[in-house]
């Protein structure tokens, strides 16, 4: 079975590129856009394995998310990615978060 991964992130369009473009990965990516979604998400998949979420959304609603998530599933590391490296930058990221954090690879 495979690790799953929540993608968090504004528009779906990117969490959809985000899995597409990383497709090579053993993971299964799963999307969510508002707190709903997310909720709604972590409470029908219990195999999620780590959250990433974008940097599109505004810091409330990403704090908002932090709170949701750790309520929920104490457990769960939360990714939160930076704004600087722009839409390009989340499917690298969260890359590098599945290699350390699920397949124990270097960065």
């Amino acid at each position: 079975m495979r690790p799953v991964v929540l993608l968090v992130g504004r528009l779906p369009a990117v969490v959809e590129n985000v899995a597409r473009e990383l497709e090579d990965l053993p993971i299964q990516w799963l999307g969510a856009h508002d707190r709903n979604e997310v909720i709604a998400q972590l409470e029908n998949e219990p195999g999620i394995a780590t959250v990433v979420i974008g940097a599109g959304l505004d810091d409330r609603v990403r704090g908002d998310l932090i709170g949701v998530i750790a309520g929920l599933c104490p457990d769960l590391c939360i990714h939160v990615k930076d704004r600087a490296s722009g839409p390009d930058g989340m499917a690298p990221f969260a890359r590098r978060v599945v290699r350390m954090e699920l397949l124990g690879e270097p960065a």
